[in-house]
C-alpha cells in the first residue's frame, strides 16, 4: 500500500536493532496446535526478513489474532490494537496466517495491484455480487517487482466465484497456477524487505 500520510505512517515502525517489530496478542480460544501453527507461521518471517513478532507487553500498536468470524485483517499499521481474525475451521494454517498477517503489515492482494490487467483477467460475470469489491484494483506501491502468480497474496482463479466459476484468467498463458497458501513466495519476501527496508536481507 502507499501511505497517504506520512511516507511511513502506515508502517509498522523499525526499531533501534534495525529489526520491525510487530507486537502480538493470541486468544486464549485457541487450543495449543493452533497456537503452535500461528506461531510458527510468524517465526518463518524472522529467518527470511527484518520482521520479527514479538509477545505483546505495553506496546500501543499491537495486532490481535482471534478466532473471529473469516479469515481477515485490517491493512497496515493503525497505531492501535489491530484484529487480525483467524476462524478456528478453515483459517488456522501456516499459508492463511502468513497471508492475513501481510495484510496487517501493508500489503493487499497481489491481484489488486495497479498494473495487474497486464497480467490477469477479471471476469466480472463470473464474481459473486456480494464480493465484487474484493477484486477492485488498488493505487499500489509495487516496489519494482514483478507480478507473482504465486504470490501467498494472489487468489486462486475461482475464489469467490458463481457456482465454481472462474474469476480470474492468467495471461498470456492461461494455465499457469495462480493463487496458494502454502508459504510466501520468494517475491513476497522480496517485497516484504524493500518495503520495510530489511537492507541485510535483500538479494
Amino acid at each position: 500500500m502507499k501511505c497517504l500520510k506520512e511516507p511511513r505512517a502506515c508502517l509498522w515502525p523499525k526499531s533501534a536493532n534495525g529489526n520491525v517489530e510487530i507486537p502480538f496478542l493470541i486468544s486464549e480460544k485457541y487450543d495449543q496446535a493452533e497456537r503452535n501453527t500461528i506461531l510458527t507461521a510468524m517465526k518463518d518471517f524472522a529467518s527470511k526478513t527484518c520482521i520479527r513478532f514479538i509477545p505483546r507487553t505495553t506496546q500501543t500498536g499491537h495486532i490481535s489474532i482471534e478466532p473471529r468470524l473469516g479469515c481477515f485483517s485490517l491493512l497496515g499499521y493503525v497505531g492501535g490494537r489491530q484484529v487480525v481474525s483467524l476462524q478456528k475451521f478453515g483459517c488456522v494454517t501456516h499459508g492463511i496466517t502468513q497471508h492475513e498477517v501481510l495484510h496487517s503489515m501493508g500489503f493487499y492482494h497481489e491481484q489488486s495491484r495497479s498494473d495487474r490487467d497486464h497480467y490477469v483477467t477479471i471476469n466480472w460475470d463470473n464474481i459473486r455480487t456480494s464480493y465484487l469489491s474484493n477484486f477492485k484494483k488498488e493505487d499500489t506501491n509495487n516496489l519494482n517487482t514483478p507480478y507473482d502468480y504465486s504470490s501467498i497474496m494472489h487468489y486462486g482463479r475461482t475464489a469467490f466465484g458463481m457456482h465454481g466459476s472462474e474469476t480470474i484468467t492468467p495471461f498470456p498463458n492461461s494455465s499457469v497456477p495462480i493463487g496458494q497458501r502454502d508459504r510466501l513466495s520468494n517475491f513476497d519476501i522480496l517485497k516484504i524487505n524493500k518495503l520495510y527496508k530489511c537492507w541485510n536481507y535483500l538479494w
